[in-house]
């Protein structure tokens, strides 16, 4: 990563509550065409999530701590904070003085941009103005929410705007919070009714929405040079596991979730 920052470009792609089991079968089933082409060997890779909901998640992942693979550890991390005995920085962390990635990347050059999703990034009072807050720039609209049928082509939409208006020369950390999957998710399935509610099922739909959509936020991102991308999901969600529903829970369907990191690259 110390030869990576500074050279290519940055895109963090939180896929907000995607379940890990329901991306696998999708992906397994060639439902996620756009995705998959860039995912190492066409598949995700399973991680245990760093908090089970959005807040505390992405407060540690703003802090390095991405999720952490499934297997035992320990795992060497991309970026890291610097302190003291840490067993997961290795000589390819890019290792930073500040207490947050962000600012860190701000401090070698980068213009670093939030496009908000969930309730965590509405900019709607003290709370919501936390995570957005470590941005030098940030975005969102209430058609970038969790309430709208067409959140992510909204969100998309901000992105190529943002990487159009940019000089040339100037390096970019993109971090956008994908908001459909959380619910209400039901909309995403023809012929779901809000009165049945949200399910696996529409959880799916919403994946399978993102994709439609993900190949113009890749191409706005690697459209000036190389970008490396990290696309994951912050938590998953249940729906009646064993009896439980929602996330902020510790159920395995909350836990594990995709992960995957790839290069972006340029036009020929």
């Amino acid at each position: 990563m110390n030869e990576v920052v500074g050279r290519d470009d940055l895109l963090l792609l939180t896929l907000d509550t995607l379940r890990h089991d329901v991306a696998v079968e999708l992906a397994a089933a060639g439902r996620l065409p756009h995705l998959t082409a860039h995912l190492p060997a066409g598949t995700w890779e399973k991680r245990h999530a760093p908090g089970n909901f959005t807040y505390a998640s992405h407060q540690a992942m703003f802090a390095g701590f991405l999720p952490t693979p499934a297997g035992p550890g320990p795992h060497p991390r991309l970026f890291a904070a610097r302190f003291a005995g840490s067993e997961t920085t290795a000589d390819g962390t890019f290792v930073f003085e500040t207490p947050d990635i962000v600012s860190a990347l701000a401090a070698h050059g980068y213009r670093t941009v939030c496009i908000g999703g969930v309730g965590f990034f509405n900019k709607q009072g003290a709370l919501g103005d936390v995570l957005p807050g470590y941005f030098q720039e940030s975005h969102w609209e209430p058609e970038f929410s969790v309430a709208s049928p067409t959140s992510f082509e909204a969100q998309v939409a901000q992105a190529e705007k943002t990487v159009a208006e940019l000089p040339p020369d100037q390096r970019l950390f993109l971090f956008l919070n994908a908001s459909a999957l959380h619910q209400p998710n039901w909309f995403h399935l023809p012929g779901a009714t809000r009165e049945a509610g949200d399910s696996r099922l529409t959880h799916a739909a919403a994946l399978e929405y993102i994709d439609r959509h993900v190949g113009r936020l890749f191409s706005a991102m690697s459209s000036r040079r190389r970008c490396f991308a990290i696309v994951c999901s912050d938590h998953g969600t249940a729906y009646g596991d064993d009896g439980y529903t929602g996330h902020r829970l510790g159920h395995e369907s909350v836990w594990t979730v995709p992960y995957g990191h790839f290069f972006l690259e340029p036009p020929a």
